[in-house]
Formats: C-alpha cells, sequence, structure tokens
C-alpha cells in the first residue's frame, strides 16, 4: 500500500453511484410495493452497501483500512431504473472514493440478486464517483505569483565545517514540491544577532517565508525561537500547535521542541527543528495548508 503516515487526518467526503435498469415496467412496481419474493429489495440492498462500506479494505487490496464515520444510501426511482447514491464521509488520512463505490456496487448487485428471479434483463451500469471532497482537491492555489522563500540553518557544528546539513536539504526537498520558490539557503551559528539579521533582511527584501531550522532544543545554545519573539509583529500559535501535535504522534520527544510561527510585515517566519527526521515531519504537519495564509493576506491587501 501507498505511505500515507506523512499525511495529516482531514475530513474527507465521497458520493458515488450507480445505476440498476430494469426491463419490464412492472419490475419497478414491485419494487415499489415491496412485492418482490426475495424481499426489500430497497431495504436489503441499503444494509448490503453499508457492510460493503466497512468492509473495502478487505476486498481491493491497495485500500488503507480507514473510521467509515458516516454512510447514507439513497435511491431514484424512475421507470425502468433505480439511481443508486452512496455517500461516505471520515476523518483521515486518506479518501473514501473507492468504499463509496465498493458500497454503490454492492447495492446494485444485491439488488440485481434479489431481482433477477422475475426480471432476467436487469443490468448493472455507470458505477461512478459523483462528487469528492477533502485532501488536496480541494486546495486552492495560492494565486498567481510564486511564493518565495528562504532557508536558514542555524547549527554551530554545520556553520563551522564539523558536520553536513541535512535538515535545511529534506525541507528544500519538500518546499520544492510544493511549488515554493527557494531563493537560497544560508547556514549561520547559534548566535542570536546572525538570526535575527537574516529574518530582517528577508522581511526587508519582501521574501515571503523563512523557515530557520536548529536551535529550537533546551540547550544553552539553542536561542531561535528567543531571538525571533523579539521581532515578531505576531505570534501563529496554530502553527506551533500543529507542529509539535504531529511530531507528539511519532515521538514522545517532540514535546521538547519549541517550534516557532509568526510574521515579520507580510513575512512568515518558522523556527523549526534541527533534527532531519523533526525538520521534515514539521513540514508535512502545515504543508500544503500554510500557504493559504498568503492568500488570505493577499486578499486583505485587495480590500
Amino acid at each position: 500500500m501507498v505511505n500515507i503516515t506523512p499525511k495529516s487526518n482531514t475530513l474527507r467526503k465521497a458520493i458515488a453511484q450507480a445505476i440498476v435498469k430494469v426491463s419490464l415496467p412492472e419490475t419497478i412496481q414491485a419494487i415499489q410495493h415491496r412485492t418482490v419474493p426475495k424481499g426489500d429489495v430497497l431495504e436489503c440492498a441499503r444494509v448490503a452497501g453499508l457492510f460493503a462500506a466497512k468492509r473495502t479494505a478487505d476486498m481491493i487490496p491497495d485500500c488503507h483500512p480507514l473510521p467509515v464515520e458516516y454512510t447514507a444510501v439513497s435511491y431514484e426511482v424512475d421507470v425502468t431504473e433505480v439511481r443508486i447514491f452512496v455517500e461516505i464521509h471520515t476523518i483521515y488520512k486518506t479518501g473514501v472514493e473507492v468504499e463509496a463505490m465498493h458500497a454503490a456496487s454492492v447495492v446494485a448487485l444485491t439488488m440485481y440478486d434479489m431481482l433477477k428471479p422475475i426480471d432476467k434483463g436487469v443490468t448493472i451500469e455507470q458505477i461512478k464517483l459523483v462528487e469528492k471532497k477533502g485532501g488536496k482537491s480541494d486546495r486552492t492555489p495560492v494565486g498567481e505569483r510564486s511564493i518565495t522563500a528562504r532557508i536558514v540553518v542555524c547549527s554551530d557544528t554545520i556553520a563551522a565545517g564539523k558536520g553536513e546539513d541535512r535538515a535545511g536539504e529534506v525541507i528544500r526537498e519538500k518546499l520544492e514540491k510544493f511549488g515554493v520558490d527557494l531563493l537560497d539557503k544560508v547556514i549561520i551559528p547559534d548566535d542570536r544577532e546572525q538570526i535575527q539579521h537574516h529574518a530582517k533582511k528577508a522581511s526587508d527584501s519582501g521574501v515571503d517565508l523563512v523557515i530557520f531550522t536548529g536551535g529550537t532544543g533546551l540547550s544553552p545554545r539553542d536561542v531561535t525561537p528567543e531571538a525571533l519573539e523579539e521581532l515578531l509583529d505576531r505570534r501563529i500559535p496554530g502553527i506551533e500547535e500543529a507542529i509539535r501535535n504531529y511530531g507528539q504522534q511519532r515521538t514522545p520527544y517532540a514535546m521538547l521542541s519549541r517550534s516557532l510561527a509568526g510574521q515579520i510585515g507580510n513575512t512568515i517566519i518558522l523556527a523549526l527543528p534541527g533534527s532531519t527526521s523533526g525538520a521534515g515531519e514539521s513540514i508535512d504537519a502545515v504543508f500544503p495548508a500554510i500557504l493559504h495564509i498568503f492568500k488570505v493576506m493577499e486578499g486583505a491587501r485587495h480590500d
């Protein structure tokens, strides 16, 4: 199966349809009057659809088991056909499109099985996805212009040439996937004045996003949050909470990180852990949702 561990839970919805066509008008009448020998077709098929929605991962090899939190089966009955609609909701890392289509298929197959003794011309058609919400498909582009970013690696060891920067490179790779225009990456020691210098310089030059990595721990030289906090016009605590919550689900040590997020003018400042995994997971925690900030700020400037 595809690895979805880096993803965050979001509300996902899907609606699928299937159409059961009959060859005799009397068949529809039997369905509506509940006179089909095998029983109440619509209600039996509805129950089958509920079971199918919850068992999709058992049937489709690449589907992830997920919590199905809402399922609704509805019908539109016409002269020669029954249109089946299945709507499914979940709060999870991946969507429920296949679950909805699987359930719609089973509803249709159940109807076919119950109707075939009285109508040999029953067919199943148009099993398809009608609508989906949640995940990447709901994330609208930030705008016509690209988002510019700078990475600042804070580390005495790396600045002295005694270590290799891995966290900054992980951040670079992830930003590129989200279409962020990375201007450059600089490496500095854990020094308050240099941290502040690069934050001010980026803001003055109109850089949209500055990501500091390193110096967010609890050693005496970890001063990145303190240095940046003095410059911020305002904090964005929700981003900080999202980063720590995401990290805490992966390692208990995430609670020791002092990640920071805020604004200097129109520049967004992030201070992330210096470890490779901590930096990468922090980006996973808040991207691409964080890019919505720039759409909001752009709209505010035009109002």
